[in-house]
């Protein structure tokens, strides 16, 4: 039968299975750009990492570098040393991401590998300061902003020898409570040990800085 002029005539299929459904869009992966990455939290930036993405282990680095490099810094006293251990550490914890199995957050997992490349580098290392090379308490003289500005400078370098003159496990105890912030529990993952011990380290620690500083109170 034939059409009429300016009628759509729809041609017969010689397939006579039906079409098949279009192919969906592709989905686009949460975290594909760098602002979703950043909007991740560690836990799925790490599955991802471990998977192989390159970004979302950038952004780890970006988030925990500086925190890793402070606690290298304090516990070699000096930096190049520091971002030595920080790179490293970040190395390896790279080609082991595979294995991190969540016990411990990514930050704890990471303090910890610092710490051990720290801890060993400092094995055998002496203060790079002789002990009575640290200047005493300024004098206050009554001049103003200057003297007090000399005071506080004197202060801090007087509080970085005394910390480099901590053993290293009471150091970085201190370091990772005062400075880093971190609970008994996370510094006990850190460092390898019960919270009994981490007590007692920051406990000889904390007792022999303020006998060291006695004399700035």
């Amino acid at each position: 039968m034939g059409t009429k002029q300016g009628e759509y005539s729809q041609p017969r299929r010689a397939d006579p299975c039906p079409p098949t459904r279009p192919a969906p869009a592709p989905v686009q992966r949460i975290g594909d750009t760098a602002d979703d990455l950043g909007a991740l939290d560690d836990g799925l930036l790490v599955t991802r990492a471990a998977e192989g993405d390159d970004d979302a282990f950038a952004v780890l680095v970006h988030r925990h570098s500086s925190a890793l490099l402070a606690l290298a810094y304090h516990m070699l006293d000096n930096l190049s040393d520091a971002e030595e251990a920080v790179q490293e550490a970040l190395i390896s914890a790279w080609r082991r991401l595979p294995e991190f199995r969540g016990d411990a957050t990514f930050r704890t997992w990471m303090y910890r590998i610092v710490t051990n490349r720290c801890l060993n580098a400092s094995r055998g290392h002496t203060p790079s300061v002789p002990l009575g090379a640290v200047a005493e308490p300024a004098a206050h003289d009554g001049s103003g902003e200057p003297a007090r500005a000399a005071e506080s400078a004197a202060a801090t370098a007087a509080l970085a020898q005394a910390l480099r003159n901590l053993r290293p496990a009471q150091r970085v105890c201190w370091v990772l409570r005062e400075l880093q912030g971190l609970s008994y529990e996370e510094i006990a993952q850190v460092v390898g040990e019960n919270q009994q011990t981490v007590r007692g380290r920051l406990f000889r620690a904390r007792r022999t800085l303020m006998e060291e500083m006695a004399s700035w109170r």
